[in-house]
């Protein structure tokens, strides 16, 4: 160890140099020593005070104990806190309140008390400024304490999944892992606080050993005298034990599935949920009346061009939004900022103004003056005429645009969180029931299985494509998503079976990347592995949709969720592009 890590007070965590040279382990190595040393320095920034303290050490030339005094520096405690100021002035604020009673009946005591309650109100606002600023370096030092915890768990957490890969497969063995790792990173953080020297838990396990023996041999020795007693005994207890086997067997199998319906369940109260639902749609409705009534709230323009997507969203993937990103139990007040920030995401209504110069017909008088010849007189007449005359027509354009609230968690969620929002939207968080009927609202359909003909998986490469494909069905649809940690998008999931199935590295590819890299076949020579295109399943330009082949006019998607369908139906033979061969 370092002499910068002896001096640490920070928890640092040790680490290998093979494990510090690992190019995945390395960069959140970094980052938790990084975090260790800000902590180190905003924790020597504390207040500090010497405290004497007492040592009992042994004289060795006069052969006896003494005691020994030395000074120790320790950070200097934390001002008293606000309740302690509360429960201190609670007698002069009822004071205060029995004065304010009867006050108003002479001009002279209400005079003094409001200006006693003026000053004490100016003494304890000196007094909070003295304490914020008292109380800022032990504030600074918590903050970092709770960063620098956070930097350590990632890297521990990083450090388990390249030594036990098979915990990534899914979003919810990750999130257990990722608690059991927090659990262990504070127990051996308090143990490393509070544990003894390594000499004394040395003593105190031979200690343990020894006794441990000597009730052994003893036990030896019972056991000896009473032999016949004590076999009935263990007869009892085998049978008992066998009980509580079957028993326990069961209770295990039952608690193996409580985490999961726990950790998919939505944690927050029908009323929160059902509110936060409401005020969304309350800024919806605020915004599709100001399109309603857009040329009335904004006058002033010749012509309005409106080009305008619909105004909605699924009730299922915002409340799933809000619980990955909030993580835990929430209620209306406290999510109210992240509807304002998802409802900006989600909605962008602009107005650009454009400004022709046309030209309009115009009738204009003139005159003309004459003098008649036989009288000499001189004589003025009218007369008409028109002009074409320039003049500036304005056009308000109006665009309203809707991302979909569904696409949003990709740009504003870490991956864990984006897994998290994959799982409730699996299960609807268990709640089925708790928008049906809503416009737009995700259903949990049972899914019929397909059971692909075994003459088809004869050819290695398909079984392969399959058998990797198969290992996502019932995951939800996550746009963007393209690994089983975010679940997927229907060109991710494609992009990723083919990549971990072995049979081609295309990389992450759109639908109409992997269209680009395929060679296109007709209906009747397409077989059991090729892809399947559709356009105009969303307002994208080119190749919308894609789907892996299965024969007989079914294929595996991402669908919502991922599962077999039949490419038979009139929508998808209305969105029909072409099937396409890999290069393989």
């Amino acid at each position: 160890m370092s002499a910068k890590q002896q001096k640490s007070r920070a928890y640092r965590l040790r680490f290998t140099d093979a494990e510090r040279a690992d190019p995945e382990l390395s960069p959140h190595i970094r980052k938790a020593e990084k975090a260790a040393d800000k902590l180190d320095a905003a924790q020597a920034k504390i207040p500090k005070k010497k405290v004497l303290r007492k040592q009992r050490v042994f004289d060795e030339a006069k052969a006896k104990p003494k005691t020994r005094l030395y000074f120790e520096e320790i950070d200097k405690p934390k001002p008293p806190s606000k309740l302690s100021h509360a429960v201190l002035s609670a007698p002069a604020l009822e004071a205060h309140r029995q004065i304010g009673k009867v006050e108003h009946e002479n001009v002279g005591v209400e005079t003094a008390h409001k200006s006693e309650v003026a000053a004490e109100s100016g003494v304890r606002a000196v007094r909070s400024i003295h304490r914020s600023h008292a109380l800022k370096a032990h504030r600074t030092a918590a903050t970092l304490e709770k960063k620098a915890d956070r930097a350590n768990i990632s890297a521990l957490y990083q450090k388990t999944l390249r030594e036990n890969p098979q915990l990534s497969s899914n979003p919810l063995s990750r999130w257990q892992q990722k608690q059991a790792i927090k659990r262990q990173y504070a127990a051996a953080k308090r143990a490393g606080q509070t544990a003894g020297t390594a000499k004394k838990t040395a003593e105190r396990t031979a200690k343990a050993a020894k006794k441990t023996a000597e009730a052994a041999q003893k036990t030896a020795a019972f056991a000896a005298r009473h032999w016949k007693p004590i076999l009935i005994v263990l007869g009892v207890a085998v049978a008992v034990m066998l009980i509580m086997s079957a028993a326990s067997s069961f209770l295990m199998l039952f608690q193996a599935g409580v985490p999961s319906v726990a950790i998919s369940t939505y944690p927050s109260t029908d009323e929160a949920m059902l509110g936060a639902e409401a005020a969304y749609a309350a800024i919806e409705h605020e915004l599709q009346h100001e399109i309603d009534n857009y040329e009335t709230l904004h006058s002033g323009y010749d012509e309005y061009r409106y080009n305008l997507d619909e105004i909605g969203h699924d009730p299922y993937v915002l409340i799933s939004i809000l619980t990955a990103w909030h993580g835990s139990e929430w209620t209306l007040d406290e999510v109210r900022d992240t509807l304002d920030m998802l409802f900006e995401k989600q909605y962008q209504l602009t107005e650009t103004v454009e400004v022709e110069v046309r030209y309009r017909t115009e009738t204009r008088t003139g005159t003309y003056s004459y003098t008649d010849p036989e009288t000499g007189e001189t004589v003025t007449e009218e007369y008409e005429y028109e002009v074409e005359v320039p003049y500036n027509y304005y056009i308000c354009n109006v665009t309203l645009h809707n991302e979909n609230l569904s696409h949003l968690p990709l740009y504003i969620m870490s991956e864990e969180k984006v897994g998290m929002y994959a799982i409730y939207m699996s299960t609807l968080g268990n709640r089925p029931d708790l928008f049906a009927g809503y416009p737009n609202a995700s259903t949990l359909e049972d899914y019929p299985k397909y059971d692909i003909p075994e003459e088809y998986l004869a050819d290695e490469t398909f079984a392969a494509i399959i058998e990797e494909a198969e290992k996502y069905l019932g995951y939800p649809y996550v746009w963007g998503g393209s690994n089983p940690t975010t679940s997927f998008d229907c060109s991710g999931f494609v992009s990723w079976v083919l990549t971990n199935s072995g049979v081609l590295n295309t990389g992450r590819l759109g639908a109409q990347g992997l269209y680009n890299i395929c060679t296109p076949v007709s209906a009747t020579n397409a077989r059991p592995g090729d892809l399947v295109f559709f356009v105009g399943t969303y307002d994208t330009p080119g190749v919308s949709h894609v789907g892996i082949y299965v024969g007989d006019g079914m294929m595996i998607h991402a669908g919502n969720p991922i599962h077999y369908s039949s490419i038979n139906t009139s929508y998808y033979q209305e969105h029909f592009y072409a099937f396409g061969r890999l290069p393989l």
